[in-house]
């Protein structure tokens, strides 16, 4: 069993920057790989970012290569999400997630989800 917790969401204007912070606890959190999902109202979840266990590896969606990184501490089990160059189409609830295989896009691909962080860019 694996307990996620996102913050770091707020209301930021155009061209801002956040950072969320996916905190894992679990006696294993460390050894996942990691995923950034986001759903916009009335709209599907959709895949953001993936990070495998030991950080070395990353994904991006084509729409936020490029503005966004993710990166991990697992000294602390925590998984980042750096969103820079911010857009009002990156307005959305953002979720972290866990998975066995790195690099999935698919929400089923997904076994244990956060609550989610609100996101909301200005224009």
């Amino acid at each position: 069993q694996v307990q996620l917790v996102e913050s770091g969401g707020g209301l930021v204007q155009a061209g801002g920057s956040l950072r969320l912070s996916c905190a894992a606890s679990g006696r294993t959190a460390s050894t996942y790989a990691m995923g950034w999902f986001r759903q916009a109202p009335g709209k599907e979840r959709e895949f953001v970012a993936a990070i495998s266990w030991s950080g070395a590896r990353t994904t991006y969606a084509d729409s936020v290569k490029g503005r966004f990184t993710t990166s991990r501490d697992n000294a602390k089990n925590t998984v980042y999400l750096q969103m820079n160059s911010l857009k009002p189409e990156d307005t959305a609830v953002y979720y972290c997630a866990v998975t066995q295989y790195y690099g999935v896009v698919t929400t089923n691909g997904y076994d244990y989800w956060g609550q989610g962080t609100q996101v909301t860019v200005s224009s």
